[in-house]
């Protein structure tokens, strides 16, 4: 059986205070398989269309400016239904208000700045899993 595979990002705020293992932990003690891994200075090119469809949206820059803040870890996972699993796994977009437990819920916070900085990203359908996989491990 083909495992479905997924991309998560491990964002700039992630990297910068050291929680890239601590999110890696638990992809893997949930039963996921890291297939690929890599540390990525991401291009504006590649964030405008990893993110297109917010083009025009008000908030599209200042997502764009805070991924190029700083290096980002993409990977490439893998397992049974892993896009909602990893989803479930990351919490709600806001971490103030994400579950204990998730990694926003636990290890997120809101810094009251211009993007919400939640640590992590996921596909959200196979879709995108295939697109922005296709992006970030071409």
């Amino acid at each position: 059986m083909h495992a479905e595979e997924t991309l998560v990002l491990v964002k700039p705020d992630g990297v910068a205070r050291g929680l890239t293992g601590e999110i890696l932990r638990r992809i893997e003690a949930k039963g996921y398989t890291i297939v690929d891994l890599r540390m990525v200075t991401a291009s504006r090119e590649l964030l405008e269309a990893h993110y297109e469809e917010h083009q025009g949206k008000p908030f599209f820059e200042p997502l764009v400016e805070f991924m190029l803040s700083g290096p980002v870890v993409a990977v490439r996972v893998a397992g049974n239904r892993v896009i909602e699993g990893f989803r479930s796994l990351a919490g709600a977009t806001d971490p103030t208000a994400a579950a204990p437990g998730t990694i926003r819920g636990d290890l997120g916070r809101d810094w009251g700045v211009a993007v919400q900085q939640n640590l992590v990203h996921g596909s959200d359908s196979t879709l995108s899993s295939e697109r922005e996989l296709g992006l970030w491990f071409a």
